[in-house]
Formats: structure tokens, sequence, C-alpha cells
């Protein structure tokens, strides 16, 4: 196992912190690790009535807007139930309020260097109640799409969102969509 000697932070803002560690491998031989901590998001499939609710924003990394499931986390609160999370995420990017929420499971989204988890949750008996985006969201729009549209654009690479595609395939799976 690798063991940790030393840690120090290289970069923080409110929604991450960079931290680069000295490490010694079980070879006695020593190296550094490069870490993001992020805390724990969300990831909801809001379906009902054959449709699927998306969201689509201008992504800076790829210089892009993409459409995927709604997600997020909460900086400001990042020991957050992700229950609560999830319910929260939904309402602010979508204004929808789900009756039912069915919890699908966790995946890590990028453990090579990000300690992230994401609980992905299925969202249904949906209602309307209003947005309420952030600032950083400001140009997020979304929109419900059909099912079979939404596999469509995952397959044809028009989403290519890993959490969004990981998500689905999980429920579909398990036999929850």
């Amino acid at each position: 196992m690798i063991k940790q000697l030393d840690t120090k932070v290289v970069y923080q803002n409110k929604w991450m912190t960079v931290r680069e560690d000295k490490i010694l491998r079980p070879s006695g031989a020593e190296g550094i690790y490069g870490v993001v901590d992020k805390p724990d998001c969300a990831v909801i499939m809001a379906i009902d009535n054959g449709q699927v609710h998306l969201v689509q924003q201008f992504r800076y990394t790829v210089q892009q807007r993409c459409w995927e499931l709604p997600q997020g986390a909460w900086e400001s609160r990042p020991d957050a139930d992700h229950l609560e999370l999830a319910k929260g995420e939904l309402r602010e990017e979508t204004g929808l309020d789900a009756k039912e929420m069915v919890y699908v499971g966790a995946h890590y989204i990028a453990y090579g260097f990000l300690n992230q988890t994401c609980h992905i949750y299925l969202a249904t008996q949906l209602t309307d109640v209003g947005k309420s985006l952030d600032v950083e969201e400001e140009d997020l729009i979304s929109r419900p799409f059909p099912i079979e549209e939404f596999e469509r654009m995952m397959i044809e690479g028009e989403i290519k969102d890993n959490v969004t595609v990981a998500a689905y395939g999980l429920a579909k799976l398990k036999k929850l969509v």
C-alpha cells in the first residue's frame, strides 16, 4: 500500500483543493501524487412519462455547451446528506420536485486524481416548482427528452458526460429504467 509522507496544498478555491502528496511506494521508492479534493456530488435521473429531464450549460474546460443529467455539489455544505443534495440540485437546475427518489448507487468520478463520490438517484412523480439557479449556472437551460432520444444522444456521442452515461447505465442494468 502507498504511504503518505507529507502533503501540501498547491491550489484552493471554493470548489476544490489541489494538493501534492509526497508518497512512499511498497517498493521503497518515493514519489509524488496529485490529488483533487472535492465534496461529494449527486446526479439525478428525473424521469416521468417516458421523458428524461436534461440540463445544458457551457462547460468552460471543453469550450462547448453540453447536455447532461442534473448534477452538482454543495461546496458551502460539503457534509450535506446526499439525498437532500440530490433533491436540492434537481429543484435548483430543473425546477422540479420529486415525490419519489430511489437511490441507485455511487460511483467515483475519476479516482486516478479526484476523491469525489457521485451519488446516483432516480427521481419520479415530478412536479414543477420553479428553478433557483446559482450565479455559475446563469446560462443553464433544461428540458425533457424522450428516453429513446436520450439513449440515441449517448450512443452517437452527443452526450459525452461520463457521470450521465454511467448513472443511466447503472440504473438500466438494475432495471430501474
